[in-house]
C-alpha cells in the first residue's frame, strides 16, 4: 500500500524532473510506493510523470531524487543548467552579397531549414534510456564542476578506448551472429565522441582544461584522453545525433540495442569506469577562466 504520508508530490502536481543532466517541466500522472530496479532496489515513493512537450512515450516512472517542486529557486536551478550545460553547436555565419541575392538566399534557407524540421519531425523518435544510477551520476557531475569548481582529473585511465575495448572483451563469446555491427557501433561511438567532445559535451569551466590538456597530447585523440564521465554525456545526446542521421529504421533498432546494452554495462561496472572524486581546480585556473 502506498505510505502517502511519506510522498512529497501528488497527482496532477506540476514539477520540475531531471532527465539526463537537466531539469524539464513535468506533470505527475500517479504516484506509487515500490522499487523501480527489483530485487536489487530499495523500495521508495516513485511517481509516473509526463513532460511538457513531449511525446506520451517519453512518460517514466521516476524515483522522488528526479523531481523538485516548482518554485523561484528551482526555476532558477533549471536555467543555470541549462546555461552550463553544453549546447548546440552555432550557426555558420553567411558570406555577405548583393541585397537582392542575400534576400532570396534567406527565402531558399528558411524554405530549406522548415524541410529539414519537417523531415525530422516525421523521423521515429528514439530513446536512449539512461540508467537511474548514471542520472544522478550526472546530476553530482554538474554539481562538482559548476558549483564546487572541480575537474576531472585528465588524462583518464581507463580512457574511452580502454572503455570499448573493455567493452568489446566483455562481449566476445557473446556477439558472434553479429560480431560485423557490434564492430561498426564501437567503431561509431569513438568517432562520435572524438568529433563531438569539444563541441557539445564540455561545461564552459571544463574548456580551458580542454586547450592546455591538447597542448600536451597533441599526438592523441580525445577518445585517448577523456574517459567514463564525458563518454556518458555522450550517450544523452545519442537521441539527438541519430535523428538528424540518414540512418534507415533497421540500423537505427539495433544502433540503439547495442547502446542500451553498453549503458547497462557501464552501470554495472560504474566504480571502475566512472569517477565520484573530481580535483580541486586551481586558483590560477579559475583566474584564468573568470577573465
Amino acid at each position: 500500500m502506498t505510505n502517502k504520508r511519506q510522498m512529497t508530490f501528488e497527482a496532477n502536481e506540476t514539477v520540475l524532473c531531471f532527465h539526463g543532466p537537466l531539469l524539464y517541466e513535468a506533470k505527475i500522472l500517479k504516484t506509487d510506493w515500490r522499487s523501480l530496479d527489483p530485487p536489487h532496489g530499495e523500495e521508495g515513493p516513485v511517481y509516473l510523470v509526463h513532460y511538457r512537450g513531449w511525446k506520451q512515450t517519453w512518460d517514466e516512472w521516476v524515483p522522488e531524487s528526479r523531481a523538485l517542486k516548482w518554485n523561484e529557486a528551482n526555476l532558477a536551478k533549471q536555467a543555470s543548467l541549462k546555461e552550463s550545460y553544453p549546447g548546440k553547436k552555432k550557426t555558420v555565419p553567411k558570406t555577405s552579397g548583393s541585397t537582392e541575392s542575400s534576400e532570396r538566399g534567406k527565402k531558399r534557407a528558411k524554405d530549406t531549414s522548415v524541410d529539414k524540421e519537417e523531415d525530422f519531425q516525421k523521423r521515429p523518435e528514439i530513446k536512449v534510456p539512461i540508467p537511474d544510477s548514471l542520472k544522478a551520476q550526472l546530476v553530482d557531475e554538474w554539481e562538482n564542476i559548476t558549483k564546487n569548481q572541480q575537474l576531472v582529473p585528465l588524462p583518464r585511465t581507463p580512457n574511452v578506448v580502454q572503455i570499448l575495448d573493455m567493452y568489446r572483451d566483455s562481449k566476445k563469446d557473446k556477439k558472434a551472429k553479429n560480431d560485423e555491427i557490434f564492430q561498426e557501433v564501437l567503431a561509431g561511438i569513438k568517432t562520435y565522441f572524438d568529433k563531438c567532445l569539444g563541441n557539445m559535451l564540455l561545461y564552459r569551466f571544463e574548456r580551458q582544461q580542454y586547450v592546455d590538456i591538447r597542448k600536451k597530447n597533441t599526438g592523441k585523440e580525445d577518445s585517448e584522453i577523456y574517459g567514463g564521465e564525458h563518454l556518458l554525456r555522450l550517450f544523452v545526446q545519442f537521441p539527438m545525433l541519430i535523428a538528424h542521421t540518414e540512418m534507415d529504421h533497421d540500423s537505427i533498432n539495433a544502433l540503439r540495442e547495442n547502446l542500451v546494452d553498453m549503458l547497462k554495462w557501464m552501470q554495472k561496472n560504474s566504480k571502475e569506469l566512472i569517477l565520484t572524486e573530481y580535483e580541486n581546480a586551481s586558483p590560477a585556473y579559475q583566474s584564468i577562466v573568470k577573465s
